[in-house]
């Protein structure tokens, strides 16, 4: 069961269930991309003048580095919860050491969003929730951070 699951109050519901965009995978299309341009470049090189080293092994490297990167951002999009609840806003990362932050829905007085231009072409951005007295931490590469802030604000 999620955090969510186990936490949500019996009259509470969830009105936003966001999630880290995709864009966390970006290590990883770049490493592949790269080990890719590698083997081809390093096999023609080989062919054509006789190289010593294996363009093999650099492009088992570079594919072992993304296959590493592409653990880490999955397993930060899976223990990462976003919601928005009829009563506050929950962010929960992390799996053995989790770190949680929560904000009462009375609380809340601005949802500042910053997007880049990559972010707004493809997007994802960072919403930072103010409230009384504190802040929400700053939520980095979240999916539709519009959508996020409608519904905290529509209350």
């Amino acid at each position: 069961m999620s955090y969510l699951g186990q936490i949500l109050q019996p009259d509470e519901k969830v009105l936003f269930d966001g999630h880290l965009h995709w864009i966390i995978y970006r290590r990883t299309i770049i490493l592949a991309v790269v080990a890719a341009l590698c083997l081809g470049v390093l096999r023609f090189l080989d062919d054509r003048h006789g190289l010593k080293f294996s363009a093999l092994s650099l492009a088992f490297i570079l594919g072992v580095l993304a296959l590493a990167a592409a653990l880490h951002a999955w397993w930060r999009s899976f223990t990462t919860e976003i919601a928005v609840t009829s009563t506050r806003v929950i962010y929960k990362t992390g799996f053995i050491r989790r770190h949680t932050v929560e904000m009462n829905m009375d609380k809340v007085e601005s949802v500042d969003v910053d997007q880049s231009l990559l972010g707004r072409l493809l997007g994802y951005g960072s919403v930072q929730v103010r409230g009384t007295g504190a802040s929400l931490e700053r939520l980095d590469y979240i999916a539709h951070p519009l959508a996020l802030r409608n519904a905290i604000t529509s209350r």
